[in-house]
């Protein structure tokens, strides 16, 4: 965003930064905030890929690792409790919760695989429900800026065009000459608004691709891993 407010070679002969001089105060005031919520979309953006990326590649290794393990309801507590690991957050949970039923089925005499079962696959969708959060966390960040930043672009050149008209009023001169600087001014918050809207639209198409494949892998993951549980307690 500074880049563009600094250079002009992008929009031929236009001096940018003179123009944003001419802004008014308003004006100013929006284009500074949506140089700031630019920087911010470009930093959740950029973090979320390489969230995403990560505990991938992280889910995909546990995975590989589950499936050398000829039982999964003695798992060592190394190998578990991971639960940085999505995958193995879902394996922990199923876990926990299959021998907590076996424990208080024992006190109570009614001890049945069934109701083990049960509570495993419980734990697995709020699991479930958990991790997919974790995946979609800070998307509504950007959504609010790709609908948000053209709007606040679009009031500040409304705002610039007023101040125009009442710029033209008071000097009584409705030349070009009086009228071109402000509204140029008034237009440059639309392009800090596109500025700031364009690059998080693609940024936020890509990203939301990303959660909707991961969220499909861990349901997947979650079959798999109910699956395993019951045949192994049969």
């Amino acid at each position: 965003m500074s880049a563009l407010l600094l250079s002009t070679p992008l929009l031929g002969m236009i001096n940018v930064w003179e123009v944003f001089i001419t802004t008014d105060a308003v004006g100013q005031a929006v284009i500074a905030l949506l140089a700031v919520f630019s920087i911010f979309a470009w930093a959740t953006m950029i973090g979320k890929y390489s969230e995403l990326k990560k505990l991938r590649e992280l889910n995909f290794a546990f995975e590989r690792k589950l499936a050398q393990e000829k039982h999964i309801l003695d798992l060592p507590d190394t190998l578990r409790n991971r639960r940085d690991i999505p995958y193995a957050d879902l394996l922990a949970d199923a876990i926990e919760a299959y021998w907590r039923a076996a424990a208080i089925g024992k006190e109570k005499g009614d001890d049945q695989i069934r109701s083990r079962l049960e509570h495993a696959e419980n734990a697995i969708q709020r699991a479930l429900a958990r991790q997919s959060l974790r995946y979609e966390a800070s998307m509504i960040i950007l959504a609010s800026l790709v609908s948000g930043a053209p709007f606040m672009g679009l009031f500040g050149t409304v705002w610039g065009v007023m101040e125009a008209f009442h710029a033209v009023a008071v000097e009584q001169s409705a030349s070009i000459q009086a009228l071109a600087p402000h509204i140029s001014a008034a237009l440059m918050t639309t392009i800090a608004g596109l500025t700031v809207a364009i690059p998080s639209v693609f940024g936020y198409n890509l990203l939301l691709g990303n959660v909707k494949t991961m969220i499909t892998e861990l349901e997947n993951y979650a079959s798999n891993l109910a699956d395993r549980i019951e045949l192994e307690a049969k």
